[in-house]
């Protein structure tokens, strides 16, 4: 295979996996409610709860701001605070071989 084959083999193999992760996300998003919507009647019908088939039954905001302050406080509970000290000292060699211009050609240009 030449180079040219490689890079279209490499394009294609790329977009597709770019599409199918899109289309993954499009369909987890649209019907990840519709899962908690399934799991939260199971879930009222099991404490005896009676539930309706066509009742919608909506998370409220003060619900949704508790599981996310949760799940805030429990991720950043595994993390420990360092005090951060960061030091900064002044090298007095101001000297370096990276920066030197006479390093980047090996041999003179001859014309």
């Amino acid at each position: 295979m030449s180079d040219l084959e490689y890079g279209l083999l490499i394009s294609a193999v790329g977009y597709c996996v770019t599409l199918l992760t899109l289309a993954l996300l499009h369909f987890a998003f649209r019907y990840l409610p519709k899962l908690l919507q399934l799991q939260l009647r199971a879930r009222m019908r099991k404490m005896g709860q009676a539930v309706l088939p066509g009742e919608h039954l909506p998370i409220t905001g003060d619900v949704s701001a508790a599981i996310a302050t949760a799940l805030y406080l429990h991720l950043n509970e595994a993390h420990d605070d360092e005090p951060v000290k960061l030091t900064i000292k002044k090298i007095s060699k101001s000297y370096s071989p990276w920066s030197s211009k006479i390093f980047g050609l090996s041999r003179p240009l001859r014309r």
